[in-house]
């Protein structure tokens, strides 16, 4: 199907990382790709609409236990045959999570042959680089591709602007944005400004709609619990942008008056 993609999503934190990252591996799934998504948030919650709202096992957690890890230990089969990991993190208040991305990422790459077989690979990380470790797929040659989600509101936008200063400064190209709205005045025209004037584009608005949180309250994605609904066919179109996609730039961060005026 193509040359392999391994794409990692980043964005502020709570702005729809996991939702957006779950639902386009559901929509890639059904279209025939093979799908791997690896949840980099220590809350381990990448996977879990597309596992009926079960956790699972984190390679960091199975590390501390000082067992040998096999393949089957940590990684998942979810909706449509995607297959789910997910990282974990320290325990609370000893460790640093963006350490322990390393490390896991290291484990995996290590034991795991599904993923020379995958179409796609989708690591959802957390926060706005800040911290090395979260911006360890990408400096460990891991990804090809990095998107950004955003909304219109002034700080998600402030965290994809940094996003874009950590990109920029450890060479790695942007390959687009994705507003998840917040139905925030002028949205769609806002993150359009954004993504053309740091020199990309915007492939993807997502519009707010309950049915999102409805499903993920169930734990599944929207693609299994409404396939017919029109945010699906939303998500539909993002993944195949994503995978049709080829296009990147290195991105311009703007500084931070015209971020002001942008949301003004």
């Amino acid at each position: 199907m193509g040359e392999k993609k391994i794409i990692a999503i980043y964005g502020k934190g709570g702005i729809g990382k996991s939702s957006t990252a779950s639902n386009v591996a559901a929509a890639c799934a059904d279209e025939g790709y093979k799908v791997m998504i690896i949840g980099c948030d220590p809350k381990s919650d990448s996977s879990i609409t597309l596992l009926g709202g079960k956790r699972i096992p984190t390679i960091l957690d199975l590390m501390r236990q000082k067992i040998e890890i096999k393949e089957e230990d940590i990684v998942f089969e979810g909706y449509g045959g995607v297959q789910c990991v997910e990282v974990g993190g320290p325990e609370p208040g000893i460790g640093c999570a963006g350490r322990g991305i390393i490390v896991a990422i290291q484990k995996l790459s290590k034991i795991s042959k599904s993923m020379d077989d995958m179409d796609l690979i989708i690591y959802d990380v957390p926060g706005d680089i800040v911290c090395g470790g979260f911006v360890a797929p990408i400096r460990k040659g891991l990804v090809t591709e990095a998107y950004i989600l955003t909304s219109g509101e002034y700080m998600p936008l402030y965290a994809a602007n940094n996003i874009c200063k950590g990109l920029a400064k450890i060479n790695t190209p942007l390959s687009g944005i994705i507003c998840n709205s917040r139905t925030v005045t002028r949205e769609e025209d806002i993150v359009g400004k954004f993504s053309e004037e740091i020199g990309s584009n915007m492939i993807a608005f997502i519009p707010k709609m309950q049915i999102v949180q409805d499903c993920e309250r169930d734990g599944f994605s929207v693609l299994e619990k409404a396939p017919d609904s029109e945010i699906a066919e939303v998500y539909r179109g993002l993944a195949r942008a994503i995978m049709s996609n080829n296009s990147t730039v290195m991105p311009k961060a703007l500084a931070d008056e015209r971020l002001r005026e942008l949301t003004r």
